[in-house]
């Protein structure tokens, strides 16, 4: 947990004048767990979150970065280029006009030749306006072996004993490992069909850009990271159609 929250935390509780003991007792958790939070040794779940936000009568984002309303942040090397940050809303804009959107729907990438669409529907790729839809279906042993395995079940039980165990971040961090379930499928169908754009690497970059804001508070310029996403599917496809010519 990045530890500048655990100091917010900590001059709320103060601000309102209450112990450890109190809060702790008031929100249905232990002394222990409260001590954790603010030393930044780890980080209240989002029930635990909402709880406090109601206890000291404040936003979400007030509690978490110490800001009201909407969190806007601007990259200082290049004017144009913006990450607005809202509840239930990320948006990336570069300076060439390449756009990443994510919110509760999905994960929206649109660049000038490119367009990325990961919603409930899967994963969408629309290339000069062509829809890049899957291959035939596979019929090998293995692949079928893969996709029938229940990862989704292991993950479940790696993030109970993150939780209980406290490793790995426990409950308030361990929760990351559910986005490794699309990119466990995913990756199968990129190997089994040889075909790397069909990898859910913007699931990877959301998965990377929450880690390193909640572990080191890199939350601004680690969104810099949904820019690499356009890099990738473009050289992917640069590297099929290479292979094509082969």
């Amino acid at each position: 947990m990045n530890k500048n929250i655990g100091e917010k935390l900590f001059e709320r509780r103060k601000a309102a004048g209450l112990s450890q003991e109190e809060l702790a007792e008031k929100i249905g958790v232990s002394r222990q767990a409260v001590s954790k939070w603010e030393r930044g040794e780890s980080s209240p779940d989002t029930e635990n979150l909402i709880a406090l936000a109601k206890l000291y009568n404040i936003s979400l984002d007030e509690l978490v970065f110490g800001e009201s309303g909407e969190t806007k942040y601007e990259n200082t090397q290049e004017e144009s280029d913006k990450v607005d940050i809202s509840p239930g809303r990320i948006q990336v804009e570069s300076h060439n006009g390449d756009k990443v959107n994510i919110n509760w729907k999905g994960i929206h990438v649109d660049t000038k030749n490119t367009n990325v669409h990961i919603d409930k529907e899967g994963v969408n790729v629309i290339e000069n306006g062509h829809i890049v839809f899957p291959k035939k279906p596979i019929n090998s042993p293995i692949y079928r072996f893969f996709k029938r395995f229940p990862y989704p079940v292991l993950t479940v039980i790696a993030y109970i004993l993150f939780g209980f165990l406290e490793i790995c971040g426990g409950w308030g961090l361990g929760w990351l490992i559910f986005l490794t379930i699309p990119l466990y499928y995913t990756l199968i169908d990129a190997i089994a069909r040889k075909n790397a754009s069909e990898f859910a690497y913007p699931v990877l970059t959301v998965l990377v850009y929450l880690y390193i804001g909640m572990v080191n508070g890199l939350w601004h310029p680690g969104w810099l990271i949904f820019l690499t996403i356009p890099v990738y599917y473009f050289f992917t496809e640069f590297i099929k159609k290479v292979c094509a010519k082969l």
